[in-house]
């Protein structure tokens, strides 16, 4: 098992949110935010001068709700929408959507699925399947069926539990780029935090850009409570 490093006054700190910083829920609107996460997220973040940003699949009204009353730096839904530091907003063109006769169709052909969660997004749709194991390959199917429909414009993205239609090229990688070329994340050694594929995107862009990318399977024996007590720990030891 590898050990985490200590938290650094140089780093630029890219946290995911779901399995890294929360624990799984059986569905998304069930998630419980640990007491003092946000606190600790607040003085990391006033400790490296505001280089802190979450980077989820989640919309960014999601990110906002779940970790009132912060308003962080945000790539929300891998990287479509992205709030900077000064509060402006990155937006990936409406054009990129999922069609609205997709989700309509996912959720007609999933209606009498028990367990099924179809979840509609600005920029992608999410069929979870986590209460459901058993209709894994038959979501997977329904989902590339879609996809198949405009290979050139969509993707799909495999989760814990989930599989996403998304834009194509859309990743959080990207969104660590942008993130990095703006004040107060320039100049300093991008760290980003992750447990699921979809993170993947983000430990490769932090690593080349000569970084860290901790994966909370291999780093904190997967467990968002052990990232919780590491970034408790930097809040208390940065001054």
């Amino acid at each position: 098992m590898l050990t985490a490093p200590e938290v650094e006054p140089h780093w630029a700190l890219f946290l995911d949110l779901d399995g890294t910083l929360l624990d799984i829920a059986a569905a998304p609107d069930k998630v419980v935010i640990p007491s003092r996460l946000t606190d600790a997220l607040a003085r990391v973040g006033a400790a490296l001068d505001g280089a802190l940003a979450v980077v989820s699949g989640r919309s960014l009204a999601e990110v906002d709700r779940l970790l009132s009353p912060l308003r962080l730096p945000v790539a929300a839904e891998h990287g479509a929408l992205i709030r900077l530091p000064s509060g402006e907003l990155e937006r990936t063109s409406a054009t990129r959507c999922p069609p609205r006769e997709w989700i309509d169709h996912l959720r007609q052909a999933t209606r009498e699925w028990s367990g099924i969660l179809v979840e509609e997004k600005t920029y992608s749709v999410a069929l979870h399947y986590r209460l459901a194991p058993d209709r894994k390959s038959a979501v997977q199917a329904l989902a590339m069926s879609l996809v198949r429909a405009a290979p050139a414009r969509f993707e799909l993205l495999v989760a814990k539990k989930a599989f996403e239609i998304r834009p194509k090229g859309i990743t959080k990688g990207q969104a660590v780029e942008l993130l990095m070329a703006q004040e107060p994340f320039r100049g300093r050694q991008p760290v980003f935090v992750g447990d699921d594929v979809t993170d993947e995107d983000g430990m490769e862009v932090a690593v080349r850009l000569g970084g860290l990318g901790l994966n909370v399977g291999a780093v904190f024996e997967g467990q968002p409570l052990a990232v919780r007590d590491w970034l408790k720990r930097a809040a208390d030891s940065l001054r």
